[in-house]
């Protein structure tokens, strides 16, 4: 902070209450000598969140907001990004990039409510995360302040950060010498797996890394069906039981990874402009992206589908970069909503070491599929196939006069 920085006099932290949110907490403390305002989000991360109250009571904290948020995140968030048949790079289901957008809505909101001048986070100089949070701040609160102390702060190291952490008396689980192997990030759509040796992209992932899937060798040898049904691009019910979202992503995530679905060894193009190997395991998406483009086979008009398709590297750059909150995605959103009326019906998928089946797709009300037209047997006229002649000649014409003048 310079001299002729406005004085801050309270700020909100997205605070997990690890080593790095902990230091962070004090550091705004001293550095800032400001009031901080501790927010811990559930987004299907896996573990307690309300050690966290304690640990920021212990440092003075008065008010801390702890947050189930599974539920907003799967309905406005994940489920919205998978009508589009979002993919990055023709790889990445963008488990990281969608949790982002929420939580700095919450920041902005609490900020609000609170009173706070400022938002802070402990995403770091190198990586995505920081312009994601603060694209989406701004754009929610043009005026409001962020801190970004990775980007302040000489704490470049974890050992800095462990220093710090015993001469302050932050308690923190892991003890000196002992170093967590990768930088993990998780919630309801996917675990990452970044840093130590996956750092050279020619090593294979440790099978010991892996948390959320068996391997596909390891798998079940009897597959597993299931009947999902969709009511306007959304998955409501598997196997004739009606559920929320958020259960839908958790039953997903429970019996893809039994059958060793979703996991990804990937370099992505960060858009701070470097690459990065990155591990993950997303069962639930890689299922839902599989099934969701099986029932749009079956409803969607083909211009409608292929329209979709060019749309969507756009539609997913801009979740990946942090724009979610702008106009552009909005109105994207709109154009992808509007087409996902008619996509309603069932899919059978059959899940088998590591791949996801499509073996059935039903739409009574919706479906464009017309046997009668399709069929190679007798289509009793449904369809003139001398028509076919005038077609093709059209649509060589072109081709014959470039050939001819070649």
């Amino acid at each position: 902070m310079t001299s002729s920085s406005p004085k801050i006099n309270k700020v909100v932290l997205a605070y997990s209450g690890g080593l790095d949110t902990s230091v962070i907490l004090k550091w705004l403390q001293d550095v800032y000598d400001c009031e901080v305002v501790t927010f811990t989000a559930d987004i299907g991360q896996g573990e307690e969140v309300e050690p966290a109250r304690e640990k920021a009571k212990a440092m003075g904290i008065k008010e801390i907001y702890i947050e189930d948020l599974r539920e907003e995140f799967a309905r406005d968030y994940v489920f919205p990004m998978f009508r589009a048949n979002t993919i990055y790079e023709g790889e990445y289901l963008l488990g990281t990039s969608i949790a982002r957008p929420l939580i700095a809505k919450r920041l902005i909101e609490i900020a609000r409510e609170t009173g706070a001048e400022a938002v802070s986070h402990g995403a770091t100089g190198k990586g995505n995360d920081q312009v994601r949070f603060e694209l989406g701040a701004y754009a929610l609160n043009p005026d409001i302040k962020v801190i970004a102390p990775w980007r302040e702060w000489d704490l470049n190291s974890r050992q800095k950060l462990l220093d710090y952490a015993e001469k302050h008396g932050i308690p923190v689980e892991m003890k000196r010498g002992k170093k967590s192997p990768y930088s993990m990030d998780a919630n309801l759509l996917h675990i990452s797996y970044e840093g130590d040796m996956l750092e050279d992209p020619w090593n294979e992932p440790e099978a010991s890394m892996w948390r959320w899937s068996v391997s596909p060798e390891e798998a079940p040898d009897k597959p597993t069906y299931l009947e999902l049904r969709y009511e306007q691009g959304d998955i409501v019910a598997i196997n004739d039981e009606n559920m929320s979202p958020a259960t839908v992503m958790t039953y997903l995530n429970k019996v893809g990874g039994e059958n060793g679905i979703g996991r990804l060894d990937l370099v992505e193009n960060r858009y701070v402009g470097m690459k990065s190997r990155g591990c993950y395991e997303t069962p639930a998406g890689t299922i839902m992206l599989r099934a969701h483009r099986a029932v749009e086979s079956l409803t969607l008009d083909r211009e409608v589908a292929h329209l979709k398709d060019e749309l969507m590297p756009k539609y997913a750059s801009l979740v990946y970069n942090g724009y979610w909150w702008s106009p552009e995605r909005e109105m994207l959103q709109k154009m992808i909503d509007a087409s996902q009326k008619t996509v309603n019906g069932l899919v059978r998928i059959k899940l088998y070491k590591g791949n996801v089946i499509v073996v059935g797709r039903l739409s009574e009300e919706n479906s464009l599929f017309d046997e009668s037209i399709a069929t190679f047997e007798d289509d009793d006229g449904a369809y003139n196939q001398k028509d076919a002649e005038g077609f093709i000649k059209l649509n060589a014409l072109r081709l014959r006069i470039a050939a001819k003048n070649s």
